[in-house]
């Protein structure tokens, strides 16, 4: 897009719950980004200057790495019951674990109460 480049970056279900530093490819070879903890799926990181440096222009673009969370597959009868046991304890904990866990209806009727 112009002088800047767009990658999608895959990031590992743990590593996006609870955050890491991942390498990206640049042109210049990897860099390091920081995930926070609790990122999400689409979620975009800019790396400023990484992106190609057009004829016309004094400075290179930007890098936007699209994070894209790998569910896991092929698991074992154990890593299942593990998910199960973590999923059963976030229910526990209410909506306060899902960032679209209240609804834009419900926000509005909070917002008015």
């Amino acid at each position: 897009e112009g002088d800047d480049l767009h990658c999608q970056v895959p990031v590992s279900f743990i590593t996006a719950a609870l955050g890491g530093e991942i390498e990206v490819p640049t042109l210049a070879g990897k860099a390091a980004i920081d995930i926070p903890e609790g990122t999400q799926a689409g979620k975009q990181f800019r790396l400023r200057g990484k992106g190609i440096k057009g004829v016309r222009a004094s400075y290179p673009g930007d890098l936007y790495c699209h994070i894209a969370v790998e569910t896991p597959v092929k698991l074992t009868e154990h890593q299942r019951k593990l998910l199960r046991e973590l999923e059963d304890s976030l229910k526990k904990g209410g909506g306060r674990h899902s960032p679209s866990g209240e609804s834009w209806t419900d926000r509005l009727k909070n917002f008015f109460s």
